[in-house]
């Protein structure tokens, strides 16, 4: 069994494409998996295989808004721990909160 710990960091960026803008830090002991999305409903879809690839948490970008936060930890559920970098008028978003940039 592998003593490698596997985390992801999701934060929003605009025309953001998820299947081509990742990357992977690895350590010895930590791996993790940096991946740009364009919204929620994006990082949402990534849950699943993050699960497959054996990702045991993810922590949100201060992009996210409480609404962004709360729809991943839902989709997630008990498979994985989610964590948040707060912001709440971010910086790299023109001082908006993604609730506001992503509300339906």
């Amino acid at each position: 069994m592998s003593n490698v710990f596997k985390a992801a960091f999701i934060f929003v960026a605009p025309e953001a494409n998820p299947s081509v803008d990742y990357s992977w830090v690895r350590t010895k002991e930590v791996h993790v998996k940096n991946i740009a999305v364009s919204g929620y409903k994006e990082a949402c879809e990534l849950i699943d295989s993050l699960v497959e690839e054996g990702v045991k948490a993810v922590e949100l970008c201060g992009g996210f808004g409480h609404q962004g936060v709360a729809e991943v930890v839902k989709t997630a559920g008990a498979r994985l721990h989610v964590g948040v970098v707060r912001f709440d008028k971010h910086p790299c978003l023109d001082f908006v909160s993604g609730d506001e940039l992503f509300s339906s």
